[in-house]
């Protein structure tokens, strides 16, 4: 049936708000400059917007919304359609009659004139004893959604659909045409007759199309004629330009023909019930035939159109809202793949008239049967509102397990068949108000659950959505078949190699080979994912049409299986079967018949045996693969599948979380213990033990040790790797990098801290001094090291440290917080005030009060928010079992792309990452359905929102909220020149706290854009490893100058996702006598950057991926380009500008950039680490 839906056009929706016209007002009034009170009317209105619509702006976006999703009939554009379609009609009422023959022969006269029949299986043979035919039409009908004016746009510029029926006379059936296909290929063969004769008659061309290529459902398809056809693939179509009167093109619509049967038709209705069975394979006797439910109901389906169209209609004049409703309700079903289009959801192709009943399940409520008689659906108002009637319907979607409680739709007349011959022969059942079929007869139990699934979802986010959140979009606007940021895990699956064929029986009951293969794959995957998973979606293309000479549409050649995880159960080692005394129960047979080899016999710790299959991993990213690993061994166990096609891309984004093997391999050789956030969580806590311990061999009494590091709170792009004090030498230079880990450390109070901040910084030397000492005589295979401040005097600095290398090759760096070091800052950053009366005070020295502002920046950020932040960030990374992948994918994805730590921190990447997991204002539930499992799922989302996200617009993200509701603080966005994003959190209320340095408007706009073009890589479902490896390669053709550095010298240029392993591999000859002493945190590479942006901040903007980078990019800034005054202190390299006898006088006293000499400084500064600096010119 028809199956219209919204265009996904999301744009042009919002735009075409704009060109709503206001109300009209007053002459008199306008003219006066006075406005009137509000009439009665007027107030009615606004309360009813209020009461009857999520609001008041939500009623006036649906108004604008409805009239650019439904067809614009001008009479220009009506007037040819109506013309052909009357034209239609009289041609087939007076079309010729064909005398009956032999099927296989009437087939074979047909392919002779270029026309196929579309016969079903079973296929026809030359002994068949009855006979097709043709007669003209008994009946012309146009049913469906345009009929009855509730059609609205469907995605990807679809064109309507006018759907005409044509009744087959009854004098071309016999009483048990129900067997054996008989009808079907009746069906067939007449469709085929009208298509041979339209084509050549009517100035339209023909095609074939079938609702998930089921022969039995074919229909033709009329479309203007053109010199030049575009078929409808990928679901692109042109119009006519042929100017004929049936040229009906501008009405944007395709008609289609659907041959139907009269309800006086000779065929029994008693012998099309679920129970019956109407086909006999060869070699079965009658007696033990299998019932046939899908095929009996399409049987039936020829019996509905226009019962379909009588209902709608009354239900039209029964609820005033109903059209409106209906759209809103197809457009949300459309725009989340439940129709037509290049990716939708198994099972809802055809189905425009089920959605017409959900509603109608709404306003008449539901039939009373034996088995639910107590909780049957009341009917709802008559007067309801458009939106309340759309929420109705996702609330029966959301609540309404179709499987385990059938809906019949209240009837007239009662329904024809009891409850029990739907409930046993359909997996879920949903009779129509006409109790004419179930509608859900054909449609997978999986693809229900992700229905009800993203029903819930939305009537979530309808019931939390605050005024800020732009609900509307995300309903009706926003495209939501974009797999990666709906699945968890999506799985590409090639049916073509697929080596296990279906029986007999089930290709006759489903309609063909890759309808039987799909129902079998959704059943198995349901029995073996289970409670793993809240969804199971199968997606593909809709059917596609094919020309009139093919008997059938292409096969599927791919599906794409989407799994929503539930985070309690998906990743359990264990699947449990019945116990060892049922081991010939059914029960048993049937668990080893769906696991087959992984099925075995276990004892476990309490005592029991039972069936289970158990899942070998060894390490966590392998633990998340065992749903994905589920899917594979079930499709190659029951289907014949290979696993190596059925792609995951988990694999391939697991891989730029980690070192190359031959890496690690050496790293293993080196005799290092093991890496990884456990062992460094395991070494920070025996380091909190020791400092404990130490007693009174400090001064102090140590009151807490506070990690700020990412390593401690899984957040780095890589895991931590230690290097052992005896592998240090063995190794690299390129792998030599030994990271440092953060601790601050803090003290009981004590009156006996100075209040001069020089000598704070004096007694936190001897303090640290004291610790390592103590550390030293306690641990001889520890190294402790005191590091001072950058230079004498100064107070603008982080403070002295202490660095503490540990014999397993862990470094931690601890500083020492002391809580009045902020007020002794604050006094010397903040002129002294003076009083009536009083004498001048001492003047201040500029710069030492800039130090001290610098300090008290970094002592705010250092010592109150970094632990704060350290210890929400790890709690979200507890809660939610994504979140750590999601950040570390987006670090790395930031820092390939040369901005990570060099415009964008990385507590800023934590907070965004969060942003998927948590809704402004309020904390998601651990069990909110929205919720990323998947860190593939959440990187999606978060690239989305950097996308999307524009840097005016101020976020607040609830990261320290924990359950309860926080009200959102209001924020205003305050941009700077180092920085132009503002986030919020409820302990940085100002939003700059870890944004004031950067990204500046040049980085937002970078990130903006390449964010950009890997949501469009993202948005391919055919993600392989090389789209992945172009999520992480940068373009560097956009840089004025890149600088080439020496990988052979980088400490990290392991760890660059573009590493050449050539770099590490050749030997070293002649080593450097410093080499044997290590040097916890040292990235010259990272050094050099620092020096570049502080030398040439007016100069050059700079980019560089702290992984390893190899290159370092840089801009010229505008602001530098072009002739200027010559002035001292200028701030940039200059020289004079070039003088000749025209220009002598107005150059005069001008100078450019000298860009060179600035090249040549760079290329200075870094000798010995720069290989070559590359001039390139942007066209």
């Amino acid at each position: 049936m028809e199956d219209e839906g919204p265009e996904d056009s999301g744009g042009d929706e919002e735009g075409s708000m704009d060109g709503v016209e206001p109300t009209p007002r007053d002459p008199s009034a306008s003219s006066h400059h006075t406005s009137k009170p509000p009439t009665g009317e007027e107030l009615r209105m606004i309360k009813d917007a209020v009461n009857l619509f999520q609001s008041g702006s939500f009623k006036l976006q649906v108004d604008a919304l409805l009239p650019n999703v439904r067809p614009s009939m001008k009479d220009s554009r009506k007037a040819p359609l109506e013309r052909f379609l009357h034209s239609l009609r009289s041609y087939l009422i007076s079309m010729r009659a064909v005398e009956p023959q032999n099927p296989v022969s009437a087939a074979r006269a047909l392919a002779k004139q270029g026309i196929a029949v579309p016969f079903a299986l079973p296929h026809p043979t030359e002994e068949a004893k009855w006979k097709v035919g043709f007669e003209s039409p008994s009946d012309v009908n146009i049913v469906g959604s345009w009929a009855n004016q509730i059609c609205v746009k469907r995605k990807e510029g679809v064109p309507f659909t006018v759907d005409v029926t044509i009744e087959m006379p009854d004098s071309l059936f016999q009483e048990k045409d129900y067997l054996d296909s008989r009808y079907f290929h009746k069906r067939s063969f007449y469709l085929a007759v009208v298509a041979r004769s339209l084509s050549t008659s009517l100035d339209v061309d023909t095609f074939y199309q079938s609702a998930h290529g089921d022969p039995r459902l074919t229909i033709l398809a009329l479309l203007p004629r053109k010199g030049k056809i575009v078929v409808n693939t990928a679901f692109e179509f042109t119009h006519s330009t042929s100017g004929s009167q049936n040229d009906f093109s501008k009405a944007h619509t395709e008609v289609h023909i659907i041959p139907v049967i009269s309800s006086s038709n000779p065929m029994p209705l008693s012998r099309l019930s679920p129970s019956h069975a109407n086909v006999r394979l060869p070699g079965k006797s009658s007696t033990g035939a299998q019932p046939t439910p899908i095929y009996n109901t399409n049987i039936l389906l020829a019996t509905y159109p226009k019962l379909s169209l009588l209902t709608t209609n009354a239900l039209k004049r029964l609820s005033p809202a109903f059209s409106d409703a209906y759209a809103l309700l197809r457009i949300w079903a459309n725009q989340r793949g439940y129709g037509e289009g290049p990716i939708c959801v198994r099972g809802f192709q055809g189905k425009g008239c089920w959605w017409n009943e959900v509603l109608g399940l709404v306003v008449l409520g539901e039939e009373p049967t034996g088995v639910n008689k107590a909780n049957v659906r009341k009917p709802l108002g008559k007067g309801l509102s458009s939106y309340q009637l759309f929420r109705a319907a996702l609330d029966v979607l959301a609540r309404q397990d179709f499987a385990q409680k059938p809906v019949y739709v209240k009837s007239t007349n009662g329904h024809k068949y009891s409850p029990d011959e739907y409930t046993s022969h359909h997996s879920a059942v949903f009779v129509d108000s006409t109790s004419t079929l179930n509608l859900l007869a054909d449609v997978p139990s999986t693809s229900l659950g992700m229905l009800r699934f993203d029903a819930n979802e939305t009537l979530r986010r309808l019931n939390t959505s605050s005024e800020s959140d732009n609900i509307f979009a995300q309903l009706f606007l926003n495209d939501q078949t974009r797999l990666f940021k709906r699945c968890d895990a999506v799985i590409r699956v090639h049916l073509t190699r697929a080596s296990k064929k279906q029986s007999a029986y089930e290709l006759v009951e489903y309609g063909s080979s890759d309808n039987a293969l799909l129902a079998a794959i959704s059943q198995t995957l349901q029995r073996g994912l289970g409670d793993r998973v809240q969804a199971i979606g199968i997606f593909h293309p809709s059917s596609k049409t094919c020309s009139v000479s093919e008997a059938h549409s292409p096969l599927l050649s791919t599906i794409y299986i989407g799994l929503i995880y539930n985070s309690e159960n998906a990743f359990r080692l264990v699947d449990h079967g019945p116990p060892a005394g049922e081991h010939d129960s059914e029960a048993s047979r049937l668990f080893r018949q769906l696991w087959g080899e992984k099925a075995e016999l276990r004892r476990f710790k309490d005592g029991r045996i039972t069936e289970s299959v158990v899942w070998e991993v060894k390490t966590s990213d392998d633990r998340a693969f065992i749903p994905v690993a589920i899917v594979q061994h079930l499709l190659r166990y029951h289907f014949g599948i290979p696993i190596n096609v059925t792609h995951n891309p988990q694999n391939y984004f697991d891989a730029k979380l980690r070192l190359p093997d031959v890496v690690s391999k050496i790293f293993q050789a080196s005799g290092g213990s093991s890496s990884g956030f456990k062992s460094a969580l395991t070494a920070f806590d025996g380091l909190a033990k020791s400092l404990k311990s130490l007693g009174d061999q400090i001064p102090l009494v140590l009151s807490s040790v506070s990690p700020t590091s990412e390593y401690l709170r899984y957040a780095s792009a890589l895991g931590p790797v230690p290097i052992p004090q005896s592998a240090y030498l063995a190794l690299p230079d390129s792998y030599r990098y030994l990271p440092m880990i953060d601790v601050n450390l803090e003290f009981e109070k004590s009156t006996k801290w100075p209040d001069d901040i020089r000598a704070v910084q004096k007694v936190k030397l001897a303090l640290l001094e004291a610790i390592a000492t103590a550390l030293l005589s306690a641990n001889k295979t520890i190294r402790a090291s005191v590091c001072t401040a950058d230079y004498p005097g100064s107070t603008a600095q982080q403070g002295p440290s202490l660095e503490v290398y540990t014999a397993e090759g862990w470094v931690f760096s601890m500083r020492i917080w002391y809580d009045r070091e902020a007020t002794l800052l604050e006094r010397l950053s903040t002129p002294p005030r003076t009083s009536v009366g009083q004498l001048a005070p001492t003047a201040v020295d500029p710069r030492e009060q800039r130090e001290a502002q610098q300090a008290l920046e970094i002592h705010t950020r250092q010592f109150i928010h970094a632990p704060r932040h350290h210890r929400a960030v790890a709690n979200l990374a507890h809660r939610f079992v994504a979140y750590p992948g999601t950040v570390r994918l987006a670090k790395r994805w930031l820092a390939a792309h040369w901005l990570l730590a060099t415009h964008v921190s990385a507590e800023v990447v934590e907070i965004i990452s969060a942003r998927p997991f948590l809704v402004s204002g309020a904390v998601l539930p651990g069990d909110s359905s929205s919720i990323p499992r998947s860190k593939e799922r959440g990187f999606a989302l978060v690239l989305e929102f950097l996308r999307d996200w524009k840097p005016e617009e101020p976020i607040f993200v609830p990261i320290y909220e924990n359950g309860t509701p926080s009200s959102e603080p209001t924020v205003v966005a305050v941009s700077s020149k180092q920085g132009v994003w503002t986030i919020s959190t409820s302990e940085d209320k100002s939003g700059r706290m870890w944004t004031s340095g950067g990204p500046d408007a040049i980085a937002a706009r970078r990130i903006r854009a390449i964010a950009k073009e890997a949501c469009k890589i993202l948005h391919d479902t055919d993600i392989d490893s090389l789209s992945v490896e172009r999520l992480f390669v940068h373009p560097t053709d956009d840089y004025d100058v890149l600088i080439e550095l020496n990988p052979m010298v980088l400490p990290r240029y392991h760890q660059s996702v573009t590493a050449d392993s050539s770099a590490w591999l050749k030997d070293r000859t002649n080593p450097r006598e410093d080499d044997a002493i290590p040097r916890p945190g040292f990235d010259p590479a990272w050094l050099l950057f620092q020096d570049l942006q502080a030398t040439y901040s007016d100069t050059l903007k700079f980019f560089y991926d702290v992984y390893g980078g190899r290159h370092i990019g840089a801009i010229w800034l505008p602001i530098v380009s072009g002739v200027r005054p010559f002035r001292v202190m200028g701030g940039f390299s200059g020289t004079p500008v070039a003088q000749d006898q025209k220009s002598s006088e107005r150059n005069k006293g001008t100078v450019v950039l000298n860009k060179q000499a600035v090249l040549d400084e760079i290329e200075r500064l870094g000798t010995g680490l720069i290989k070559k600096v590359e001039v390139r010119e942007r066209s």
